[in-house]
């Protein structure tokens, strides 16, 4: 085992027969996935479907009610530390210090990570340029947009160079330019191999980024595949009539 680093011979991440239940619900019911090494993932669906309680349980956030979930070849449950130091994790809601500049902001989470210095001061340096934020990197976070304030926080979940990257909303209030810096950004993330899970509510964003889309609602995975594959087996032509023909509604409600 080296540090951050998949072993050989497995899948980024599988997730054989999942199910996780609350008190009055069953979030996930047997959920059963594989997605590949390098692979630009796409998990869809409407809110409260499941999408959220999947990636709280794949980081380690949450205990499976059964079924089991490996993570870079291995057990979440059973090996938490080596998963975590794989993984980096955009969470949908921002979580950023507003009196820390938005360099200092991103530097904390190296320091974290217990990254040396010169690796902080560079990888910080890179990721700063490619979000289109080093002109803004020595003002106040609690001053930026929201839009902004998102972009640090993706970058601050990335600082350390993972292996897999949880994206939940990594676009929501950007703004159009915002939004296609960031899916240039992730698009270089996958040229250089690592392996990214999204969630979002656009579909256009999943059209133009995903290798494949999985499809959930109601805690069961409904549909699978390219987004081409999915336009043709419905007949159809965008994800979004994909998703109103399999769930019976727009992929925005309740937002």
């Amino acid at each position: 085992y080296k540090r951050g680093v998949m072993t050989l011979n497995e899948s980024a991440i599988a997730i054989d027969n999942l199910i996780k239940g609350f008190e009055d619900v069953t979030a996930v019911n047997g959920l059963s996935l594989e997605i590949e090494k390098g692979e630009l993932f796409g998990l869809l669906g409407p809110n409260g479907a499941g999408k959220t309680t999947v990636i709280n349980v794949l980081c380690g956030l949450l205990e499976p009610t059964s079924g089991s979930v490996r993570v870079g070849g291995y057990d979440v449950q059973k090996e938490p530390k080596r998963v975590k130091e794989m993984i980096g994790v955009c969470v949908q809601e921002t979580a950023v210090y507003p009196y820390l500049t938005g360099r200092e902001n991103v530097e904390l989470f190296g320091n974290l990570h217990a990254m040396s210095k010169e690796k902080i001061r560079k990888n910080t340096d890179e990721l700063l340029e490619k979000v289109g934020l080093r002109d803004d990197a020595r003002r106040r976070v609690g001053k930026y947009s929201g839009g902004m304030k998102r972009r640090i926080n993706l970058i601050m979940a990335l600082v350390h160079d993972p292996e897999i990257a949880f994206l939940d909303e990594p676009t929501v209030a950007m703004d159009p330019q915002s939004r296609h810096a960031v899916w240039d950004f992730i698009r270089e993330l996958k040229k250089r191999g690592k392996t990214v899970i999204l969630t979002t509510h656009y579909m256009e964003e999943a059209e133009e980024l995903c290798d494949r889309v999985g499809i959930i609602d109601h805690g069961r995975l409904i549909a699978l595949g390219s987004p081409d594959q999915l336009k043709e087996k419905f007949g159809v032509k965008n994800l979004e009539e994909v998703f109103i023909q399999l769930t019976g509604r727009n992929i925005r409600e309740g937002l």
